[in-house]
């Protein structure tokens, strides 16, 4: 029965391949062959290695650079996400480990990187994979939520409105609004203050160990508060998609007084940063945390805040060589919990890391600023690719050593940690889709000019069509012309000769 599902599987992929215009998808098949030979494949979940390849080439966006470390790493990270689709008596599911976790909910779920999921795997042709699963976490109970959504916070909300930024589904998430207003309505019930604000223990902000809070301290947080601003935002917009424009208003209404209330609570003046607010003596952390970037994933903060953002690039605060640290580096707090049972009190995490290089790529592109620049973005990209080594190999784990770049857990149970995205910043981050609700499309690329002569980012399912961005100098490697440009179905929607941001009717 399972080799008959799997050449079923297999047929389906070959029928519906890419469709790239400039690519040639089997041109990158190489990295996928070199990848099933790293390992002993002892899990196995609803696509096999030796599957993964057709799986790739009838799901994923193709992309091609000068730097081939990027280039394999975009594969690896595809491949890996691959392994984690689960097949359920309910249908598909995206789990976190693969190896099975006591604290998990059915199916080895685990909700504190659901929205990192969404985020990463919109981009797939099938939107079976992700349908299936959202069914399942909101109504997988017998028709309610599986228990342990509300276990760990999350902006899923927010990643749901903007996963059909991508694929255009209206129908599918008008249908989950009701699912989603109810979850929120419960983190009111559970975890709002009087003060407006939402609190958190750092284990359930999937943060535990902090210098700033503890596993039994209801403090409220930048990183819960930006969830839920998120969120309150998403549920106004398809509230109005819906005609329910008494939510929309009351949604709006919800998400601004967040947005006030963590300026004036969370913001410590002394400090020009976002902070842990602490339940007892209602004081300020007097730590800056990573967290602290956060309200710029959804674009909360008013432009007076911005100064925040000259401590990521500085050395005596989060910028370490292998990556963005979760606490400042000149903290006494700094690394003292000890190691290796997940510390959020300063190593490198790439969840973190993921939802830091988003809330700057808004930054950059949404506000006025002069503190940060895209040659930074593509410096913490640059080392954020780097980071995913092991052994001369690609991998991606839990958390590491910011100075060495070791791997800080044991490596069954890390190995292919689906806990952060990658790929989604490639395609909207470095390759610039900003994905929109209208019919046309913007281009925006964070990659700085004089970085790369030439990349092509194929094969994007995007509102129905297929997208081709291409930046080529000089106009020899691709025979497209100079300079910038995008393409929807083979069809030029709009170029530049500059890398800078396009826009066009699809």
């Amino acid at each position: 029965m399972r080799v008959r599902l799997l050449y079923s599987v297999l047929f389906l992929m070959i029928a519906t391949g890419s469709k790239a215009q400039v690519l040639q998808a089997d041109a990158f098949k190489h990295y996928v062959d070199r990848f099933n030979t790293m390992e002993d494949e002892n899990i196995v979940q609803a696509i096999p290695n030796a599957a993964s390849w057709e799986w790739m080439k009838a799901n994923i966006p193709l992309f091609e650079c000068p730097d081939k470390n990027w280039e394999e790493l975009y594969y690896y990270r595809w491949w890996t996400l691959r392994k984690h689709i689960k097949q359920t008596d309910q249908g598909y599911v995206f789990t976190e480990f693969l190896v099975q976790r006591s604290y998990a909910d059915k199916y080895n779920l685990i909700s504190s990187g659901l929205g990192h999921h969404i985020y990463e795997a919109r981009w797939l042709h099938d939107k079976k994979y992700m349908d299936d699963n959202l069914h399942i976490w909101y109504r997988g109970n017998g028709g309610k939520p599986m228990k342990k959504l509300r276990f760990y916070s999350g902006w899923n909300a927010d990643a749901v409105y903007h996963r059909y930024l991508v694929n255009g589904d209206k129908n599918f998430l008008l249908d989950l609004y009701p699912d989603l207003e109810a979850d929120y309505k419960g983190w009111e019930e559970e975890r709002k203050a009087k003060s407006g604000l939402f609190w958190q223990y750092d284990v359930r902000d999937a943060m535990e160990e902090t210098i700033s809070g503890g596993r039994r301290e209801k403090n409220p947080r930048p990183s819960i508060n930006g969830y839920m601003y998120g969120n309150a935002k998403a549920l106004a917009l398809i509230a109005t998609m819906k005609g329910f424009s008494e939510d929309a208003a009351l949604f709006n209404k919800k998400a601004d007084t967040i947005k006030k209330q963590t300026e004036a609570l969370l913001w410590n003046p002394a400090a020009d940063f976002f902070e842990v607010r602490k339940e007892k003596g209602d004081t300020l952390a007097n730590v800056m945390e990573e967290i602290g970037f956060i309200p710029w994933y959804f674009n909360m903060p008013g432009g007076q805040y911005n100064k925040a953002w000259k401590r990521l690039m500085d050395a005596k605060h989060f910028y370490a060589p292998f990556g963005i640290t979760t606490a400042d580096r000149s903290h006494p707090g700094f690394r003292t919990h000890g190691c290796c049972n997940c510390e959020w009190d300063g190593a490198v995490w790439p969840f973190a890391t993921a939802q830091t290089l988003t809330a700057m790529g808004n930054f950059l592109r949404s506000y006025q600023q002069s503190i940060i620049s895209r040659k930074d973005y593509y410096q913490l990209m640059d080392t954020y690719v780097r980071s995913q080594h092991r052994d001369g190999k690609p991998y991606i784990g839990e958390y590491l050593d910011e100075k060495t770049g070791a791997w800080l857990k044991g490596e069954e149970r890390s190995r292919y940690y689906n806990h952060s995205t990658f790929n989604d910043l490639v395609i909207s981050g470095i390759a610039g889709l900003v994905p929109r609700a209208d019919n046309r499309i913007e281009v925006n690329p964070l990659l700085p000019a004089g970085t790369w002569d030439w990349f092509a980012l194929d094969n994007v399912l995007y509102h129905g069509k297929i997208i081709t961005i291409i930046w080529d100098r000089t106009g020899k490697k691709y025979h497209k012309g100079k300079g910038l440009s995008v393409w929807a179905d083979g069809k030029l929607v709009q170029r530049s000769k500059r890398l800078t941001k396009i826009t066009g009717e699809l």
